[in-house]
């Protein structure tokens, strides 16, 4: 038995989940609009090792594990950290897809994504440091399953092109800062 065997979201119809994006959506609205400093987000997540080099990760109310393949000095009980960095484009690509296809009015009956990143691991063993340490290629395959043209599926891509949080960490420079602090 798996985690995916033990958990999984609630089922819920496509009426009830309209309701739901239109209602947030409202309200995120007249939030932002009433006060725009209110849509400044800051997100924390914690972590701790664990094992040869897993990590348990704390992010609100949830905890995961986060590890690494036997190739890779993990004991393969979770997926490793590049897959839980793809896994969060297409679940938040799912997000913003349902978002605005309930915002512009088009309709669609399922929508399934598979990523594949290549990764060159010479940088991360110090083999080579002219090659980059993360994803050199990331490739979307998008499946979208309904009534609306094709044309009306490449308005819904443009569109959640330009608003995905987390395409856009992929697509561009994020600034980040770290300190190291001896405990």
């Amino acid at each position: 038995m798996t985690l995916l065997d033990t958990v999984s979201a609630p089922s819920i119809s496509a009426t009830d989940r309209a309701e739901r994006l239109d209602s947030a959506g409202s309200a995120w609205g007249e939030r932002i609009a009433g006060d725009a400093t209110t849509a400044q987000l800051t997100y924390r997540v914690k972590a701790s090792g664990e094992g040869s080099v897993a990590s348990r990760i704390t992010a609100g109310k949830h905890e995961f594990l986060v590890d690494e393949p036997a190739a890779l000095a993990g004991d393969d009980l979770a997926a490793s950290p590049v897959e839980y960095a793809l896994g969060a484009l297409v679940s938040c690509q799912i997000v913003v897809y349902r978002l605005y296809a309930q915002a512009l009015g088009i309709q669609f009956d399922e929508i399934d994504i598979a990523v594949e990143g290549d990764l060159d691991a010479r940088r991360l063993f110090g083999l080579d440091h002219d090659v980059r340490a993360g994803f050199s290629d990331v490739r979307l395959a998008i499946t979208i399953t309904g009534p609306e043209t094709e044309e009306r599926y490449q308005e819904l891509r443009e569109v959640v092109d330009a608003r995905c949080p987390v395409l856009d960490l992929f697509s561009n420079p994020t600034p980040v800062s770290v300190t190291v602090t001896k405990g």
